[in-house]
């Protein structure tokens, strides 16, 4: 039986032992850019929270974010999916099941860009939530599009208020709250610019420019919660467990935080605290955001494509594995978090409780859902700690710098001129076209070659990398080992020169 709200009225006493959301039709207050796993475990899965206390009463319009993704799926299931969080709390393992159902529909706008603009036109909609990933909130300058989907989120969002604008006459009551997700510094500042940069592009006047800034909050943001995603290995044991087949169950850990940047309308209007969620209303959001991004997922970027080349498929096995375990301690411990301006007690409790959510038992998270796009997430995640680091210490931090020489023999697929693999892996590399293709064009160049054009792409890091003192040498010279020896022996010789072993 595949789940839907058919499944539910028909079968409700039968799934006593799960959570289910209102299935009332409330009115739509939502407009959600994503339908991914994150945003189904985390802001999904919060407002359906709001609406089971009573708090929110609305519904979630989802607007597939690509040309291709799972709306189709999500509408064949009446907006309905399953969350199953699952981790150690007060001592003891722990499970639980809900059924999210305050999705109303989605809607794909590369295939129906007409109706993606009408719902712009609802009275009721007051919100806009999205996770694009790092790379998705960016500026790319592109035709007005009258008939057309633009590829890029900002200019989807940019036309999206316009259509609002003009139905309501640049009404103020009409504005929204912008809460997006992606994991960048000043996300709801930097997508406010990038959407008055396609106003002005476009000539959409200065009305509309006063508009979006008077009359919307977009608030910056930081999101913490681990979400493997979809159970593969799991899935027919969960299916009989649960009773009902379910395309969209994702997996996450019971832990999460949402830090929002807001004043007190915004507080006032979604009662987060008063639903029990962890959500933090603050004036500032930066040291939150320093010590998850630079500590959390700088962690999950550093080590995840070196543990995947050594041969490990999952954070867990990450764990259990001595060798990487240990290139990812030093890392975290010796070069991150000497880094940071926290308290000594701050940062290290912070970094013990992050690994101890690696190690969670129940959280199957693919090092290959961590990849995806790495390119963008090292920028944001793991190179402010290199850079600082050698700041301080006039030497560059060892494993931070075979992380990155990680990361060229991945996208490079351990194609150089004049050197042997050793020991890599079948993988699909996920990025952005443009970042695939640089890379692509290296394939087979000397490791010098590919190392100083890939330093030198200030669009990949915002600078030129090779003005850095000894890191181009060092990355090839890493680069070289990863290929000649392995991953394994080459993480041992760096855990040799660090003296961690």
């Amino acid at each position: 039986m595949r789940l839907n709200k058919e499944l539910i009225t028909r079968n409700r006493g039968s799934l006593e032992n799960l959570s289910i959301g209102p299935l009332e039709d409330f009115v739509e207050r939502v407009v959600q850019f994503g339908e991914g796993n994150f945003l189904r475990a985390f802001v999904d899965w919060q407002l359906n929270e709001l609406n089971r206390k009573g708090l929110f009463k609305g519904k979630v319009i989802v607007v597939q974010p690509l040309d291709s993704g799972q709306i189709d799926v999500l509408n064949e299931q009446d907006g309905l999916y399953t969350v199953l969080m699952r981790g150690i709390e007060n001592g003891k393992q722990t499970e639980r099941a809900e059924i999210v159902t305050c999705i109303s529909r989605g809607i794909n706008p590369y295939s129906d860009w007409k109706g993606f603009l009408k719902i712009a036109t609802l009275p009721s909609l007051r919100y806009i939530v999205s996770n694009t990933t790092e790379a998705g909130i960016k500026y790319s300058k592109v035709d007005f599009p009258e008939n057309d989907c633009p590829a890029t989120f900002p200019a989807k969002l940019t036309a999206f208020l316009y259509q609002r604008f003009k139905a309501y006459n640049g009404s103020d009551e009409h504005g929204f709250i912008v809460i997006p997700c992606e994991l960048i510094e000043n996300n709801g500042t930097t997508l406010k610019d990038c959407v008055l940069r396609h106003s002005n592009d476009w000539g959409l006047g200065p009305d509309f420019d006063r508009w979006v800034t008077r009359s919307n909050y977009f608030c910056n943001t930081l999101v913490d919660r681990i979400v493997p995603g979809y159970p593969k290995d799991e899935i027919q044991e969960l299916t009989k467990k649960l009773g009902y087949e379910d395309k969209l169950l994702v997996a996450a850990e019971l832990f999460h935080l949402w830090v929002i940047q807001g004043d007190s309308i915004v507080k006032k209007e979604l009662p987060f605290a008063d639903a029990g969620l962890n959500v933090v209303w603050t004036d500032d959001i930066t040291p939150y955001r320093t010590l998850k991004v630079r500590i959390l997922n700088g962690a999950h970027t550093l080590i995840s494509i070196p543990s995947f080349l050594a041969g490990n498929d999952t954070v867990k096995q990450t764990m259990d594995d001595a060798l990487v375990r240990n290139l990812l301690y030093v890392g975290l411990f010796s070069e991150i978090l000497p880094t940071l301006d926290f308290e000594e007690k701050v940062k290290k409790d912070y970094a013990e409780k992050t690994l101890e959510r690696f190690r969670n038992p129940f959280v199957k998270h693919y090092l290959t859902s961590i990849m995806l796009n790495t390119v963008s997430k090292f920028k944001v995640r793991v190179l402010p700690s290199l850079l600082s680091y050698h700041e301080l210490n006039k030497k560059l931090p060892r494993v931070l710098t075979f992380s990155l020489s990680s990361l060229i023999a991945f996208y490079c697929q351990g194609k150089f001129a004049g050197q042997a693999q050793s020991g890599f892996r079948n993988y699909t590399r996920v990025d952005d076209s443009q970042v695939l293709d640089f890379f692509d064009k290296l394939v087979g160049a000397p490791v010098e070659v590919v190392v100083d054009k890939v330093l030198a792409n200030r669009g990949f890091w915002g600078g030129d990398l090779t003005a850095v003192s000894g890191l181009k040498e060092l990355v090839s010279e890493d680069l070289k080992s990863i290929l000649k020896h392995g991953m394994r022996d080459s993480i041992n010789e760096i855990l040799k020169e660090t003296k961690s072993i």
